[in-house]
């Protein structure tokens, strides 16, 4: 590697690139120089302790082991388009930076869809992919993204991806689904801020079902109790399985349901079988299983995770059509786990206006992209009026909640 040069109080640090070259990837105050940003090959390259202490947070989607089983069963991996390029920053065997990062050879599982970007971008004559993308594969579910004990490393982090894009070898920089703590930093970086919208639900101190019911207007609980009526009469029962009940013959039954989810609009499923057996192997504590039951025989199923304050509906699936089933699974049983287990709010998963007339608040998500400078001009100018539209859009939205009024 290139020794660090001195310029007054800024170092600068070089690393090797794929091909073997020297590349200047950013510069860092005077007393980082021992510090060298690093790529991962994979999540394993890091110790899984380190990673989840500075992760700092009960949240699923990015601790090592949920990362560990994406990659392990494939479901994650170059030739999906999904190749791990994790950045850490360690200094004397301390890690003090991370960011989960793909280099994207698509815009598939994301949530936030670029694909207009880019067309636009290929119609110029440019390549768009690759491109660097931080998140949750799969999981449109808002989390810490870029995460350090110190400002600035986590500023020599984004100074390393500006490098890169600077370069050429990738055509953008994206950040999805991201709390907020790095906003600041990601602004004065340059980046674009896009806002989305989805729909939670939040457990206001119920004790049971019933409360949350009482809280609806009269026409609305009526639709509530109609819709799981419905259920009960075609003799359907739900049972929750968690811990070590969990183990891998159940998952083999949990598969079919979720793969017929995909296979219906005629895709091929994201995650294998062998992701699920990973996933209760590394992250048994977050996992709950429901199972639809018609007598013995299991009709639908549906994956939550356990996180924090919070619940997350992730996958289901049926293989059999059954009346209002999926409300009753994805939506009604939630919350009632959600009142059982004491946890706050219910993320439900991305879109779904139908989430909204039962309970679930519009909630204003955002990402955060940068790209080349012929693209990101233009780019900006549409995200300055989406916002806009998406701050009227979740306005109009909370008046379609079916809580009751003031004054009835």
């Amino acid at each position: 590697m290139l020794p660090a040069a001195d310029r007054g109080c800024i170092r600068y640090l070089a690393t090797e690139s794929a091909a073997g070259h020297h590349r200047l990837l950013c510069h860092l105050p005077d007393g980082f120089c021992s510090m060298v940003p690093k790529r991962l090959r994979s999540i394993n390259d890091v110790d899984a302790a380190s990673w989840d202490a500075l992760l700092a947070a009960d949240y699923p989607f990015l601790c090592h082991g949920f990362l560990r089983a994406l990659e392990e069963s494939g479901a994650v991996c170059a030739a999906s388009g999904w190749e791990p390029a994790h950045r850490v920053f360690e200094q004397d065997g301390e890690l003090l930076a991370l960011m989960p990062l793909y280099r994207k050879s698509h815009s598939w599982g994301e949530y936030v869809f670029d694909w207009q970007w880019a067309e636009a971008w290929e119609r110029a004559g440019q390549r768009y992919y690759p491109k660097y993308l931080s998140a949750a594969p799969f999981s449109p579910v808002q989390g810490p993204r870029l995460i350090a004990r110190d400002p600035a490393a986590a500023g020599a982090l984004l100074g390393g991806l500006d490098a890169e894009l600077q370069a050429g070898e990738v055509s953008s920089l994206h950040l999805l689904f991201n709390l907020g703590s790095e906003n600041d930093l990601l602004q004065e970086h340059g980046w674009l801020q896009r806002l989305g919208c989805q729909f939670h639900w939040y457990n206001r101190d119920y004790q049971c079902f019933d409360d949350f019911l009482a809280a609806c207007n009269s026409r609305k609980r009526k639709n509530f109790r109609k819709e799981r009526q419905a259920i009960r009469d075609q003799g359907i029962e739900f049972r929750w399985l968690a811990g070590e009940q969990l183990d891998e013959a159940v998952w083999r039954q949990f598969y079919p349901f979720y793969a017929a989810t995909y296979y219906k609009r005629g895709q091929e499923p994201y995650l294998p079988a062998e992701f699920f057996i990973l996933l209760n192997r590394y992250c048994q504590a977050s996992v709950r299983l429901l199972f639809a039951m018609q007598g013995e025989r299991p009709v639908a199923g549906a994956l939550f995770l356990v996180g924090g304050d919070t619940l997350y509906g992730r996958y289901w699936g049926c293989l059999e059509e059954f009346d209002r089933l999926h409300f009753e699974t994805c939506f009604y049983q939630g919350m009632e786990r959600c009142i059982a287990e004491g946890l706050k709010r219910f993320d439900a998963g991305a879109q779904g206006e139908h989430k909204l007339v039962r309970g679930f608040e519009p909630v204003l998500t955002q990402s955060w992209h940068k790209l080349q400078p012929g693209l990101h001009g233009a780019v900006a100018d549409f995200l300055l009026r989406e916002r806009a539209g998406v701050k009227a859009y979740q306005q109009e939205a909370i008046s379609y909640l079916p809580f009751r009024q003031a004054a009835e």
